[in-house]
């Protein structure tokens, strides 16, 4: 009886073991100087906080990154120091003014090793222009700020993939142009599943035309 019992509770730790390792509940939410606060607002304040998910902030290094509305935000994670992928859901890279003016090759190549691992990519306004110029937009349906201003990135070849839209969803990346916070975050609710298709909607269409009509 007791060799039974043992051995039950031995498969019952197992299963919680493995259900633990298969969980990703880990947003990460990259940011940079000058990062638009706004922008990833919608999805991190509702993911982080009725859901199982929880937000962690990561950076090219520890120093605390201070947004567009001079909110000073500490960084969790640096990216030379993060290896371990097995947890992360999805990575969001908000707007910025700093995009543009740097090329954050570190980050890239961060980002590189993030979409090979199969992990969704999320980026609004100044952080698609970031990922055009470095290539990441080339072979999947995309959306921006706008074409012009893509083609005037070098390095981007993306030309015939690129929709006029809001938010486009295609290949692991979700992209969404600077006016589209509620359109972008609904995306990213769809993939996490942060709740019942009818509550997404719900959520989106009171976010986007407003509770009073």
């Amino acid at each position: 009886m007791f060799m039974i019992f043992f051995e039950s509770t031995i498969q019952i730790i197992h299963f919680f073991e493995v259900a633990i390792m298969d969980t990703k509940n880990e947003i990460l939410l990259l940011l940079t100087d000058k990062w638009c606060d706004w922008e990833a607002g919608y999805a991190i304040a509702v993911a982080n906080s009725f859901s199982d998910y929880v937000v962690k902030t990561i950076a090219i290094d520890k120093k605390p990154k201070v947004s567009m509305g001079n909110l000073s935000v500490s960084v969790d994670y640096s990216i030379a120091d993060y290896n371990d992928f097995s947890n992360v859901a999805i990575i969001i890279l908000p707007g910025g003014l700093t995009w543009e003016e740097n090329d954050y090759d570190e980050i890239a190549e961060f980002i590189r090793t993030i979409a090979q691992t199969n992990i969704p990519v999320a980026a609004i306004c100044g952080a698609t222009t970031f990922l055009c110029k470095h290539g990441f937009l080339d072979t999947v349906k995309h959306t921006g700020d706008s074409l012009e201003l893509f083609q005037s990135q070098n390095g981007y070849n993306g030309q015939s993939l690129y929709v006029p839209a809001q938010v486009v969803v295609d290949g692991g990346f979700i992209t969404a142009n600077e006016t589209a916070a509620a359109e972008f975050a609904y995306e990213i609710f769809k993939i996490l599943k942060v709740d019942s298709d009818d509550e997404m909607a719900e959520w989106y269409d009171n976010f986007k035309n407003g509770a009073i009509r």
